[in-house]
């Protein structure tokens, strides 16, 4: 485990440091969903740069988590069925009656009377904040299983421990500023997307003998899954890395380029300067497309209006955007096949 633990750490490094500068529900409810957990997730990378990132298994920041996620829900996404119950949820509150109980697969969470007990314990036993590196790696990983093992919530307790998973890996310090993701990895999973599912319901293993742990719970389960945990997360950013290898995205901004109707080639250069450098001052673009003044205005007119070149501000310096159309090209793989 320790050696997944050192690749993982150096190699999210690696990629931080070349990068710093309802299941039922119906589409609309589908595509809420995904914005929600967009901007969740950019909002606590906003808190993380901005350090005001706590504890991601304290309860408040949990509820927090689950409250924010449902904030554009529907009635319907927060109507929970199913075992001969239907109820309206409340978003940020704990199971607390008799309906919000239901097992999930074969496991049967504890009841509602005693979550708030749960949580508590969570919060004391993945306190991050005491922990070293590897500590808070293997925390992580623990965590995210023994969270769904509690199911605080009636519903959506998937979508927060996966949010809680990325606050705890910026936390841990391998966040790379939200270039890879824990949610796409465990949705993916090493070899196939069954995966997840079995890891989790293997790891609700009781305990197997007295060798096997001090608790209810398989402790060797739990290591197994940690393992896994760990290698999902550094074959994320190993895919991730190597889809911003300089020499690779230039390649693919050279084809982008001569794939496109209505860019010249020295577009090309431009995109590769702004790779390379971060940024270049619109002063400059005669010199790296070697056109005439007013040519070179026009090839960076049309690569601004193609969306791949951009600034904060009127004349100001430009850099490199990635539009929504050009991702099959620039970073093939990066969302799950149709």
């Amino acid at each position: 485990m320790s050696d997944a633990i050192a690749d993982l750490v150096a190699a999210a490094t690696r990629l931080g440091q070349a990068l710093h500068p309802r299941t039922g529900a119906n589409l609309a409810d589908l595509v809420r969903i995904a914005k929600a957990h967009v901007r969740l997730q950019a909002e606590i990378n906003r808190l993380a740069v901005e350090g005001k990132l706590g504890e991601a298994a304290d309860p408040d920041f949990v509820r927090w988590l689950h409250c924010e996620f449902y904030t554009d829900a529907t009635e319907d996404m927060l109507r929970v069925r199913g075992a001969g119950r239907e109820f309206v949820m409340t978003p940020g509150e704990w199971r607390s009656r008799p309906e919000h109980d239901v097992a999930v697969g074969r496991h049967q969470p504890p009841s509602s009377e005693h979550i708030p007990d749960f949580m508590a314990y969570f919060a004391e036993r993945y306190r991050l904040g005491p922990l070293g590196t590897a500590g808070r790696l293997m925390a992580m990983a623990a965590a995210h299983h023994r969270f769904n093992y509690i199911h605080p919530f009636p519903d959506g307790n998937g979508r927060v421990s996966r949010l809680m998973s990325h606050a705890m890996a910026l936390i841990a310090g391998i966040g790379a500023h939200g270039l890879w993701s824990i949610s796409r990895g465990l949705s993916r999973g090493l070899e196939s997307r069954s995966e997840y599912k079995r890891m989790m319901d293997y790891a609700d293993t009781p305990r197997q003998g007295d060798l096997d742990g001090r608790g209810n719970l398989s402790l060797r389960a739990l290591n197994e899954f940690v393992l896994w945990f760990l290698r999902v997360c550094l074959d994320q950013v190993n895919f991730m890395s190597s889809l911003f290898e300089i020499d690779v995205l230039a390649k693919r901004l050279r084809t982008y380029v001569e794939r496109s109707d209505t860019l010249k080639p020295e577009a090309a250069r431009l995109l590769e300067e702004a790779l390379i450098r971060g940024e270049f001052e619109r002063g400059e673009i005669a010199r790296i497309t070697g056109l005439p003044e007013r040519t070179a205005r026009r090839v960076l007119k049309d690569t601004i209006d193609a969306g791949l070149l951009a600034s904060d501000k009127p004349k100001g310096a430009v850099s490199l955007r990635f539009p929504a159309d050009t991702l099959d090209v620039l970073f093939p793989r990066l969302f799950a096949e149709a």
